[in-house]
């Protein structure tokens, strides 16, 4: 589940028995109309506060230099661990125009971008562990005596964002996991494979790691969901270039989309059966795990339909 769910949903998912919940980090919203884009940190710890066992995560946050250091994403992430430990999931991404630019001197190309990514997750990672100041020179960020004070208690593993076929080999080369939005034949014919490959060049077990898989969609109210999308999301569709930077033009795109291209490219369903098939056609080809973000303008009845059918049939598996 996402963000679109409010914090009084989150009692609710659990019952149901949801894995997991995970949460945006975003400065701009990708539509202007979904005016929802709140500071991920605080969120995050009410989140776990008003649940009891459901882990929750960020999906994903862009320590690149931009809007965040990758001390201070350090810290946040440590705190939160240290808080709720063993609940706390923390994803990864090189970032898009929209959130990062301006904060930025210059807006970096992709290859400098990912640099600037795994350069900070080893930063990061030798803070969450080491015990004495110690002084990191990397080619973008530097700093003397560094030291984290707030340790996580227990190791937290990396959600590596990949979309594509090189982010997929370095999401195994430098993540634990994988956070991806493909079609089932590209996952299995170029992202898992590159994304293991990657793994296995680095030495890591690859049956350790996760893959998960977001599908984005509607449950029950099919017209309601498809008003929904097409107002918040679907213009993404069209404006699919992370350069862009305004999110008032991605919503002005999204007039282009037709309610076909909508059923083809979401996941829609009116009792979960189409949910059911869509999740498990990805289960078949490696995925681990399925994050549902989710449009329909009841989110009561999506979790009720979650939890009497959707649920149940993958735990039964």
């Amino acid at each position: 589940m996402d963000s679109d769910y409010s914090l009084g949903m989150l009692s609710f998912c659990e019952r149901a028995g949801f894995d997991s919940v995970w949460f945006g980090d975003h400065f701009l919203p990708w539509h202007h109309s979904f005016k929802y884009s709140y500071y991920v940190w605080p969120v995050m710890a009410v989140a776990a506060e008003r649940t009891k066992r459901i882990p929750v995560g960020v999906d994903v946050t862009v320590p690149i230099g931009g809007r965040y250091h990758p001390a201070i994403v350090a810290q946040a992430v440590s705190t939160l661990a240290a808080m709720y430990p063993g609940r706390i999931l923390f994803g990864v991404g090189n970032g898009e125009a929209m959130n990062e630019k301006r904060f930025m001197s210059h807006w970096p190309k992709w290859k400098e971008r990912m640099e600037r990514l795994t350069e900070a997750l080893e930063f990061i990672r030798r803070l969450w562990v080491e015990e004495d100041f110690f002084d990191f020179h990397g080619k973008y960020f530097a700093m003397d005596k560094a030291f984290l004070y707030v340790k996580p208690k227990r190791p937290i593993p990396v959600y590596f964002s990949a979309i594509g076929e090189k982010a997929a080999f370095y999401a195994g080369m430098y993540g634990d996991h994988l956070l991806t939005v493909n079609t089932q034949e590209k996952c299995r014919d170029v992202i898992f494979p590159q994304f293991e490959k990657g793994a296995l060049a680095a030495g890591k077990d690859v049956k350790k790691m996760q893959k998960v898989v977001s599908v984005i969609g509607g449950v029950a109210d099919i017209p309601g969901a498809l008003r929904r999308i097409r107002r918040l999301h679907a213009g993404s569709m069209i404006m699919t270039n992370f350069e862009e930077e305004d999110p008032r033009k991605i919503e002005e795109s999204q007039p282009q989309v037709t309610d076909e291209m909508i059923f083809r490219n979401y996941c829609i369903s009116e009792g979960g059966e189409e949910l059911i098939e869509v999740f498990d056609s990805f289960r078949k080809v490696g995925a681990s795990q399925v994050m549902f973000t989710d449009f329909s303008p009841n989110p009561k009845e999506t979790i009720r339909i979650f939890r009497r059918k959707v649920i149940p049939y993958f735990k039964r598996k």
